[in-house]
């Protein structure tokens, strides 16, 4: 998440030309996140780079947050998922989606309703961008992450299915 503008379709009247105003600055944050998809607990924490480093602290991060209880954690296969400096710690379990395949996490899906209300808005600090999508997360509803977690939980089942 950044100040620079995430645009997107303007409604306008016919023959209207849209016109958004657009940030370029490039000062960001990463929201690292996970979702079990029984519960609908989500788990999402910021950091200031998206490397094997700060993974590697949401990771740990996690394994406290999760108590010791066992979870496959799907990531993809990006750098920071796949350093080898990267020590998965006994009861996290990596499953690596195959490559260029977004649509099989689920917590891609969450990234995508959280950026829909943050479309040609302008924000003056990251500060402002940050209290913006707590609101955003405070306003989730449980059907929502159901509904976004669902997904990979109904194909898991019909792989399930079709392994007997």
């Amino acid at each position: 998440m950044g100040l620079k503008t995430l645009t997107g379709k303007v409604i306008t009247a016919s023959g209207v030309k849209p016109t958004v105003e657009v940030k370029w600055p490039r000062e960001n944050f990463w929201i690292y996140g996970a979702i079990e998809p029984k519960t609908c607990d989500h788990f999402l924490y910021e950091y200031p780079k998206l490397n094997g480093e700060c993974f590697q602290q949401f990771l740990n991060w996690l394994s406290q947050q999760l108590g010791g209880d066992y979870a496959i954690l799907q990531v993809d296969q990006a750098p920071a998922h796949t350093s080898s400096a990267i020590r998965w710690q006994e009861f996290i379990i990596p499953l690596f989606q195959p490559p260029s395949a977004p649509e099989l996490n689920p917590i891609e899906r969450l990234w995508q309703l959280l950026k829909k209300p943050l479309k040609n808005q302008l924000f003056s600090s990251l500060q402002n961008l940050r209290d913006r999508i707590q609101e955003i997360f405070n306003q989730l509803t449980l059907e929502q992450v159901i509904s976004i977690s669902s997904y990979n939980f109904i194909l898991e089942a019909l792989f399930y299915a079709a392994s007997y």
